[in-house]
């Protein structure tokens, strides 16, 4: 088993069991941080929800959780991983979110606006511009609401649907900072 360590906030240096396997890829404690100190450029996060889709080890909920977000969800689709995250969030005595099953169709049952998104689905899955399309068609984005996907820097994802805030590459990973366009329809 091996063993990640929170970053940032009032859960810093506290470590989680991140899942074995090759579908996990936690995201990097470098990538971890630039990700929140972006987003604090960007928002207050008190009282904001964060939902991390495509939780893994659920790195990056915790890591939201321990600075400052109000609620995190976690959607994951492995059974044993899922199990995984529960039992991390009690060693860590923080409660949460957790939502078994496939990210596509937890989007569509849910009626939460959530501020941020991040997403990180396998890179092999193809499923990022499915993703993105499900995310508009749901309206699930709160109205000033961010979209945080990590993703291959080799991979061409059409990003037209939404604007584009920023872009951070870091060797073969990029992220991708993303935000509605204005045409959304009102609430």
């Amino acid at each position: 088993m091996s063993y990640m360590q929170i970053t940032g906030g009032y859960l810093k240096s506290r470590k989680i069991e991140s899942p074995k396997g090759s579908n996990v890829r936690p995201t990097l404690s470098q990538i971890r941080e630039s990700v929140f100190s972006v987003l604090f450029s960007l928002i207050d996060f008190s009282g904001k929800i964060f939902l991390d889709a495509f939780a893994g080890s659920g790195i990056m909920g915790f890591e939201a959780l321990s600075r400052g977000f109000e609620r995190v969800f976690f959607f994951e689709k492995d059974k044993k991983t899922f199990y995984l995250l529960k039992e991390n969030a009690k060693k860590l005595e923080v409660s949460a979110d957790f939502y078994a099953g496939d990210t596509l169709k937890l989007l569509k049952t849910t009626d939460i606006k959530f501020d941020i998104i991040f997403a990180d689905p396998p890179y092999q899955s193809g499923l990022y511009e499915d993703f993105l399309k499900t995310v508009k068609e749901t309206n699930i984005l709160a109205k000033d609401g961010i979209i945080i996907l990590e993703h291959p820097s080799t991979l061409k994802i059409d990003f037209s649907k939404y604007v584009l805030i920023k872009q951070k590459k870091y060797s073969d990973k990029t992220l991708t900072f993303l935000k509605q366009t204005s045409e959304q329809p009102s609430e």
